[in-house]
């Protein structure tokens, strides 16, 4: 008897242990330090991390634990945002400052410990704390399980490609020359493509970044927009593309020419080389479609085929108007979650950000909410806005009240929650990416002008919309999400174009405890920075 207890002892102790193994512990070190980089035909010294740019990718696969050690050696406080991991419970770990942490200081370091619970796919990970996010980001590329294939062919290749802004100016002077006038800051000097803008007037060294391809293969490329202040389009001459993920989520596979992504926002697409050998230009420009001034330089790059002449003709491209709006609507409205029975779609059901400017604290707000500090914020945010008027119909209020405060909405626990975000046309109308930590929601709707509470919700798609961590409100419009309140913490809600965050477009949810320890945030680590 015993022995047939010890036999099937071991039989079970085998049948678990490729479980046990198949979640495993990715370590890290990220090292700020400054480094000389030259573009545009200009040098300047800038925060980097390992001294790359864009900054090294961080790898995982679902259900992986990450434990990233992140030294600090230069004279600016940093933190690091892992932009669309769940966090679930470890929002000690989530990086913008003064929000779940304090920054880290010159000379200290801090060891950022998190899973990637159910998660797969494309995000990425940059500094949260003033500007300094234009040159400190990277890719984090999540696989999927051992043995779990994409619901979608797979590809031959996978290449990351990351969008970004360059200034030739120290990046944090030119946040701080705008906040002391009060005027616009300056646009960025150029677009980069991996980190290079391409061939540009006035610096015959210039270069571009190069996707080498062999005919007939598939590539799934991994975009992410890391710029800090602009919607971009993406595209590559004579290609398609077939989306089949955005923000780390499936969706339905569509093909488009043009891909359009905001600041944070993530998409893969597959890629297929099979036009005529030779080189074809690869660009990306700006989206804007009102009066905001922009950096209207076309950042190119090429995809060259394997084995062409040295010498070969670029097959160019025209890439949409800067205010192509129905270009960006099409693309928007192409995205459906993919609603499998693998990979359903589980939208809540359900029984701005109003007119309050959101006040960066002195003190980590996790931190004053779990050892319950005084006077850090106030529960009182608003469920709607103070001051009822024509949002888009409006463009100069000058009885508008505009409030101070930190504030924050608390959330029980394992809530349902629906929130919808209107733009306003108030001084100028524009765009407005907007990211929420913490989560994935559900776009159950979209539209122009003033959402009506009575007949827009009649149009939601509750079936098959598509889940996302950064949205995009449009122009004069409005866009709804639903989530559910899963996940204990303090969770940050801000727009993504910096230059807006920075003015105080932003606010955050505090998530309550819910029942035991596996409902509850667990404890802050022995190392977390102190303000």
């Amino acid at each position: 008897m015993a022995s047939w207890v010890r036999s099937a002892v071991m039989v079970l102790a085998m049948v678990l242990l490729p479980m046990m193994v198949e979640s495993n512990v990715r370590h890290y070190k990220f090292t700020v330090v400054m480094k000389n980089f030259t573009r545009l035909c200009e040098s300047k010294a800038m925060v980097t991390i390992d001294g790359k740019f864009p900054g090294p990718t961080l790898y995982a696969r679902e259900d992986d634990s990450v434990v990233v050690q992140l030294v600090n050696k230069v004279p600016y406080n940093i933190t690091i945002h892992w932009h669309g991991i769940r966090q679930l419970r470890t929002g000690w770990s989530d990086g913008p400052a003064y929000v779940t942490q304090c920054p880290i200081q010159t000379g200290q370091s801090y060891t950022y410990k998190f899973n990637v619970t159910g998660q797969r796919g494309t995000l990425l990970w940059h500094a949260h704390i003033t500007w300094l996010r234009a040159t400190v980001h990277g890719a984090i590329v999540i696989l999927p399980k051992h043995g779990v294939p994409y619901p979608f062919p797979k590809p031959d290749h996978e290449k990351i490609i990351v969008l970004g802004e360059w200034w030739k100016s120290d990046v944090d002077a030119v946040m701080n020359q705008w906040m002391q006038t009060g005027l616009p800051p300056n646009v960025s000097d150029a677009h980069t493509i991996n980190g290079y803008p391409g061939p540009v007037p006035n610096c015959s060294t210039s270069k571009g970044y190069t996707l080498h391809v062999e005919p007939g293969k598939t590539y799934l490329l991994r975009i992410i927009n890391a710029a800090l202040n602009e919607e971009l389009f993406f595209k590559i001459a004579k290609h398609q593309f077939t989306v089949v993920e955005v923000d780390a989520c499936y969706v339905k596979p569509f093909k488009t020419d043009t891909i359009y992504i905001a600041p944070g926002q993530t998409t893969n697409a597959l890629f297929t080389a099979d036009q005529k050998p030779g080189k074809y230009l690869m660009a990306i420009s700006p989206f804007m479609d009102t009066i905001v001034a922009i950096d209207n330089q076309t950042a190119t790059g090429s995809v060259r085929y394997k084995s062409i002449e040295s010498y070969t003709p670029t097959t160019l491209t025209t890439l949409p108007a800067a205010n192509a709006t129905p270009a960006t609507n099409s693309f928007i409205e192409s995205l459906r979650s993919l609603n499998s029975a693998k990979y359903p779609a589980l939208v809540p059901v359900v029984a701005g950000i109003n007119n309050v400017t959101f006040v960066m604290p002195d003190t980590a707000l996790l931190q004053a909410h779990y050892y319950n500090i005084s006077g850090v914020f106030t529960t009182d945010f608003p469920g709607n806005p103070l001051t009822s008027y024509n949002y888009t119909g409006v463009t100069n209020l000058t009885s508008l009240q505009i409030t101070t405060g930190t504030k924050v909405y608390p959330l029980k626990y394992n809530s349902t929650v629906q929130v919808v975000m209107q733009g306003n046309a108030v001084i100028a109308p524009e765009s407005h990416p907007i990211h929420l930590h913490g989560f994935n929601f559900f776009i159950v709707g979209k539209g122009s002008g003033n959402f009506d509470p009575v007949n827009d919700p009649k149009n939601f798609n509750l079936v098959d919309p598509v889940e996302r961590n950064t949205l995009n409100i449009p122009t004069s419009g409005w866009t709804a999400i639903r989530f559910r309140a899963d996940n204990p913490g303090v969770w940050f809600l801000h727009c993504h174009l910096e230059v807006h965050t920075t003015w105080g477009l932003k606010m955050a949810f505090l998530v309550e405890n819910g029942k035991g320890p596996n409902e509850s945030l667990i404890p802050p680590p022995k190392d977390l920075p102190t303000c």
